[in-house]
């Protein structure tokens, strides 16, 4: 890097567009581009609502048990991903023959209406009459022969109102043929586990797989029922055992209380580092309040949810962006000791560091990815997440940032020692490398 006023640039360019994006209310305007950007936050931080049911497992065989937990809990992430909910937690537990199920929806304040949704059986049935015609009996068809995402809202062109258009596999289409050729001039019912949606007479037999309900539900019904219908039954009832409605107060007192904990420790470190290393701390200083701004600012772009564990990640993290500066100080004194120049000891010291910071670097992303894949919290998720994007930018400030800042610092002259003098001055360089073994500090 013989000229380091590019990289410079690149790296204020860098600075600019993380501000524009941390600041509050922020958002980044270019041409045509325009976003606004928000902090997200989770359950611990935000508030929201906390579930916990039981599953009646009763009904199921003890070796087909494992599978129905699963079942319940694909079902859940199915209904509650298309909500567009930051980080919902979807946890099963089971102990014996008894299982439980834990939701929990950050930012979500209708207790009630949560329960609604994740509650509800959500069994689709075509039932027709019995041989009496005083009552419906269920029929073989169900929600099950839907196709994926097989119902859809549309309008009824003369009532204006929002009706579900049902789509059946074949074999669903088939079993409907059949049931409406063997009721025509007869009702047939669709049930919502035991509510009816819709009671018709059907005209003649229909054939083609395609079905419609039409009633008097408003949309905002109509699109929970066939969110309820993409998703699928659950294949065990659920009871609820728990609610609970999180307020976000504690929430907010913990990102105070993370705020003040970053900042004392940045603070710390600051303090160490300067009284330490002098002017290649000061210079570490600086990179490690850019590797700060940037980090916030990929967490808001992202976005990424933030939680107290993610906070511990990202606080983690700035003791080791610190390191990488402390291996690079340390040789680039050793490198110093041998009588090299400043410019040739700060292009030695991160070359030769390199190799040291990039294998422990690798070896904690990793092991942070592990930790990501293969956890079932989404806490841990979060603080696995928020570590290895500290990391990654940890590598970029202490290794570009620094050796640009400390380049510019030189050709600046600002260092106690200049370049030249050690070139044109070989006895007071000759001194200097008798010195430099008891103090090697800028």
């Amino acid at each position: 890097m013989k000229r380091p006023w590019a990289t410079f640039v690149f790296i204020l360019v860098l600075v600019m567009i993380a501000i524009a994006i941390v600041r509050p209310n922020g958002e980044l305007s270019f041409y045509r581009f325009h976003k606004k950007y928000t902090f997200s936050r989770g359950l611990d931080l935000q508030g929201g609502v906390h579930l916990k049911y039981s599953m009646d497992l009763s009904a199921v065989t003890p070796e087909n048990r494992t599978e129905a937990i699963k079942g319940v809990k694909n079902v859940m992430e199915n209904r509650i991903n298309p909500l567009g909910i930051a980080e919902p937690v979807v946890q099963t537990s089971q102990a014996g023959d008894s299982a439980k199920l834990i939701v929990e929806l950050p930012g979500q304040r209708d207790t009630q209406a949560a329960i609604d949704m994740i509650g509800q059986t959500a069994k689709l049935t075509f039932r027709e009459v019995d041989d009496t015609g005083a009552n419906f009996k269920s029929t073989d068809l169900t929600g099950a022969d839907l196709k994926p995402n097989g119902a859809m809202i549309s309008q009824n062109q003369t009532t204006l109102q929002p009706v579900i258009n049902l789509s059946f596999t074949d074999e669903g289409a088939r079993k409907f043929a059949d049931i409406t050729g063997r009721n025509v001039s007869k009702p047939l019912a669709i049930y919502l586990d035991d509510t009816p949606l819709q009671i018709a007479t059907v005209q003649e037999q229909i054939s083609g797989g395609q079905a419609q309900i039409s009633g008097s539900f408003t949309l905002q019904e109509a699109q929970q029922t066939v969110r309820l219908l993409n998703a699928g039954a659950l294949p065990v009832p659920l009871q609820l055992v728990e609610q609970r409605n999180i307020t976000g107060t504690l929430g907010n007192e913990a990102i105070q209380r993370g705020l003040v904990a970053g900042a004392i420790g940045l603070a710390v470190v600051a303090v160490f580092m300067i009284a330490y290393y002098r002017m290649l701390g000061l210079v570490s200083v600086v990179a490690l309040s850019l590797y700060t701004l940037f980090s916030l600012a990929i967490f808001k772009a992202l976005p990424v949810t933030l939680t107290l564990a993610g906070i511990t990640g990202f606080i983690l993290s700035i003791g080791m962006a610190v390191d990488a500066n402390i291996l690079i100080f340390e040789r680039l004194k050793e490198e110093l000791k041998e009588g090299k120049s400043y410019r040739r000891a700060i292009e030695e010291g991160f070359a030769r560091a390199w190799s040291s910071i990039r294998d422990s670097n690798a070896s904690s992303i990793i092991t942070a990815l592990i930790l990501y894949n293969f956890a079932s919290s989404s806490l841990i998720k979060g603080f696995s997440l928020t570590l290895i994007i500290g990391i990654i930018v940890s590598l970029f400030t202490a290794i570009t940032v620094s050796r640009t800042l400390l380049l510019l610092v030189l050709d600046a002259r600002v260092l106690p020692i200049r370049e030249q003098e050690r070139k044109t001055n070989p006895e007071r360089n000759s001194n200097e490398r008798r010195t430099i073994s008891r103090s090697a500090r800028w």
